[in-house]
């Protein structure tokens, strides 16, 4: 039996308390997209680590990761991830991403990101999954009509990208979901995440001066009441990453 390999395109710096009690980003998605009998590689392409053009062929998946700079933006390395990930779309490769790699996903088919209109969106937000999609993704897996995800972010996806159909919104942020043909997806939110961990993320956010104290306290009083649905993601992304949808 051939091997199946996955890769995680990691856009973030891990801080030590991710690396040291999960093993990192790349250790949380792992953990939640991971099976037996399987290859999972980690290229840390927001320090320039890519797959050469000979390897790319040899995986089944690629999962992008979330980030703290922004999709919009015109770093080398993220102009260097948009070229991969038009490749990727030309070779029909399985590609899920997350956060910032929803919204650069989007970018690179061809769709606009920038900064949401409302701010930041950090909690817990009910996702309505779409009953039009033409795949029918959702009623394969007899998945509810709202799943609960855990959010932290201040971008979004403006303009869905040609071609690609919305396939979950929220009051918050109309693009939500997207999918594209049958071999990409982004999600807005983080089905990977924990509440410890996105406890963790509203302290680093806070040292960074990127939201202030009184808004961190509203959302760890928030957070403490309520729970994604992580099982539910967990099999969706599986099932779509690895050909079951």
């Amino acid at each position: 039996m051939v091997e199946k390999r996955f890769a995680v395109l990691l856009c973030a710096e891990d801080s030590e308390y991710v690396k040291k009690k999960y093993g990192g980003y790349y250790g949380v998605f792992v953990k939640m997209l991971g099976e037996e009998g399987e290859k999972w590689d980690v290229y840390r392409v927001a320090r320039g680590e890519f797959p050469d053009d000979d390897e790319i062929g040899g995986y089944s998946g690629f999962v992008i990761t979330g980030s703290c700079s922004d999709a919009h933006a015109d770093d080398l390395w993220i102009c260097r991830l948009i070229d991969l990930l038009k490749k990727l779309d030309i070779m029909k490769k399985k590609v899920l991403g997350i956060c910032f790699g929803h919204q650069v996903l989007g970018r690179a088919l061809g769709g606009k990101t920038g900064r949401a209109g409302s701010g930041w969106d950090i909690g817990f937000r009910t996702v309505h999954l779409s009953s039009s999609s033409s795949s029918n993704i959702f009623s394969t897996l007899k998945l509810p009509a709202r799943l609960s995800i855990i959010e932290c972010h201040r971008d979004e996806v403006r303009e869905l990208p040609p071609k690609a159909e919305i396939i979950g919104w929220s009051e918050r942020t109309g693009i939500e979901m997207f999918k594209y043909g049958d071999h990409m997806m982004g999600i807005q939110g983080h089905p990977e995440y924990t509440t410890d961990i996105l406890l963790h993320l509203i302290d680093r956010l806070l040292l960074m001066d990127l939201i202030i104290e009184s808004f961190a306290e509203e959302v760890r009083a928030k957070v403490q009441e309520c729970e994604a649905d992580r099982e539910a993601w967990r099999r969706l992304c599986v099932a779509f990453l690895k050909g079951g949808l």
